[in-house]
């Protein structure tokens, strides 16, 4: 499976490379004969597309290299650096194209259009939309964000040809020369796809929140085992596209013993790698009180403190230890609240007030997933 994804994002991008180097080529004669900076430009963001698909491929093969001793995880992560330059050279033709087309507009110089400018325009404009939907379909289906990236570029390049397009068309009909102002606008969507790429690739490799419907999806399908009760704080760390490795708190009945709750860790851990691809290393136990339904009154109740604050977003893991009294749980505030810790201090300091003869133990969760 690793290996057929590797390939159809190879060839899909030779297919890219060789679309875009014949539109650069076209662009770039009929730009430098009818002197049009704007369909110049067009032809560098042409070049620009061939370019970031090859690194596409660098990085693609690069990625599907085998873990070793100083990368026991793998190398996927090496797309997100490959995209990362890529950004950067998207966003360097963009200020290029930008710098030119300022140039022009201080100097101009009279366009030359002919029935030929028009025809390279309209080829391109198809070619880039059949290349555009066709990679992006692919992309969506193999889950590649480069793809995805690429065929959207691809789309959006098309209606940018179509502005230069009508700009010629009103040149030769009523000589209003708009190519110059055509130019900055091409250019000035570059730098923002550039920017936007930027962003995404630097998010990446941060990291970022988990993608909602994945976190929904396990967290329901751990909750479907007939001995879990709920499950709580999902963590996937990414390491390349379509590679999670992650933990989970499950909450169990306190009846349960060592070999019992080996047993549906194994089961669990089994039954997501298969449905999702996920390897959930750690799954980590919350023992539920089953023995004294006295217990329940008090989780009950401070469940109700809990919640009667602003930004809770979720109480979990609660337990009471009747032997060394002290009662144990974990809650999560939403980034908006300002001063998360104070809020938790507060909470804390309201629970240990009334349940004084208890040691109270607080553990503020992260938001991490949904």
């Amino acid at each position: 499976m690793k290996k057929s994804r590797e390939n159809t994002v190879v060839k899909i991008s030779i297919l890219s490379i060789i679309a875009n180097l014949v539109l650069v080529g076209f662009k770039a004669f009929v730009g430098f004969m009818a002197n049009s900076i704007a369909i110049i430009s067009d032809a560098v963001n042409n070049l620009t597309d061939a370019l970031s698909s090859i690194i596409t491929i660098i990085g693609t093969k690069l990625a599907g290299k085998a873990p070793d001793k100083n990368h026991p995880y793998g190398h996927g992560r090496v797309e997100y650096m490959t995209s990362l330059i890529v950004s950067a050279i998207v966003l360097y033709a963009g200020f290029t194209a930008l710098v030119e087309s300022i140039k022009k507009i201080i100097n101009p110089e009279t366009p030359d259009y002919s029935v030929t400018t028009l025809i390279v325009l309209i080829a391109g404009i198809i070619i880039k939309y059949i290349l555009g939907m066709y990679v992006k379909k692919v992309g969506k289906k193999i889950n590649s964000d480069s793809l995805v990236a690429s065929g959207t570029d691809a789309f959006n390049d098309a209606i940018l040809s179509i502005s230069v397009f009508i700009s010629a068309i009103i040149y030769m009909i009523f000589h209003i020369n708009l190519e110059a102002y055509v130019g900055i606008l091409v250019s000035l969507f570059i730098i923002k796809t550039g920017i936007d790429l930027i962003k995404k690739s630097v998010n990446n490799i941060l990291g970022v929140r988990v993608e909602s419907s994945l976190s929904k999806k396990i967290k329901k399908e751990v909750e479907k085992d007939e001995d879990v009760q709920g499950a709580f704080d999902l963590v996937l760390n990414d390491y390349g596209p379509d590679k999670y490795l992650g933990s989970i708190h499950i909450e169990i009945p306190d009846t349960l013993t060592v070999a019992e709750v080996d047993k549906i860790s194994r089961r669990i851990a089994k039954k997501i790698l298969e449905k999702y691809g996920v390897i959930l290393h750690t799954i980590g136990v919350y023992s539920v009180n089953t023995k004294d339904k006295t217990i329940a009154e008090i989780q009950k109740d401070i469940r109700k403190i809990v919640f009667s604050h602003q930004g809770i977003l979720e109480m979990h893991g609660f337990y009471l230890d009747d032997s060394d009294k002290t009662i144990s749980f974990d809650i999560i505030i939403d980034f908006a609240v300002p001063d998360r810790e104070k809020l938790c201090r507060h909470i804390y300091d309201e629970i240990q007030e009334k349940y004084q003869d208890y040691t109270v133990h607080i553990t503020l969760d992260v938001d991490a997933n949904d």
